[in-house]
């Protein structure tokens, strides 16, 4: 399962592996306290989207749309918190952002949830080839 928390609220056990994504370590926050497995800096967005975006709710879609472009140059890191997710059951993906709604978390988890696990597209695929061998056959 895959959830998001902002990084200032307060480590809990049903976290599960916590997962920072972003460039910037937050302001304010030491590493101890923050209680993250893994911070994956490149999962952020790239500084030059993140400056351009600058929290401003009018260019959220636009923003979402450029940052799933770059996600999905980014297959070795979304395979990574597939494998944390099966080891731990739980990945919190944790994020600085004031706003909870329109940040680098919720593009990543609905990215992350959007995509089929790599059993499912090949089922997908064998399915489809049988399909196109019939149509063939006539």
């Amino acid at each position: 399962m895959l959830q998001i928390k902002r990084i200032y609220e307060c480590p809990q056990p049903a976290d599960g592996c916590r997962i920072l994504v972003g460039r910037v370590w937050p302001r304010g926050v030491p590493k101890e306290r923050a209680e993250v497995a893994l911070w994956l800096k490149e999962i952020g967005p790239s500084t030059a989207l993140r400056k351009w975006f600058g929290h401003d709710p009018k260019r959220w879609p636009e923003f979402q749309k450029r940052y799933r472009q770059e996600l999905r140059d980014k297959r070795e890191l979304t395979a990574r918190i597939k494998q944390l997710e099966n080891e731990h059951r739980v990945v919190t993906l944790v994020f600085s952002a004031r706003d909870e709604e329109r940040n680098q978390a919720v593009v990543w988890r609905d990215f992350l949830a959007k995509r089929p696990r790599k059993s499912e597209r090949r089922r997908a695929d064998k399915r489809e080839r049988r399909r196109a061998h019939r149509n063939a056959r006539g």
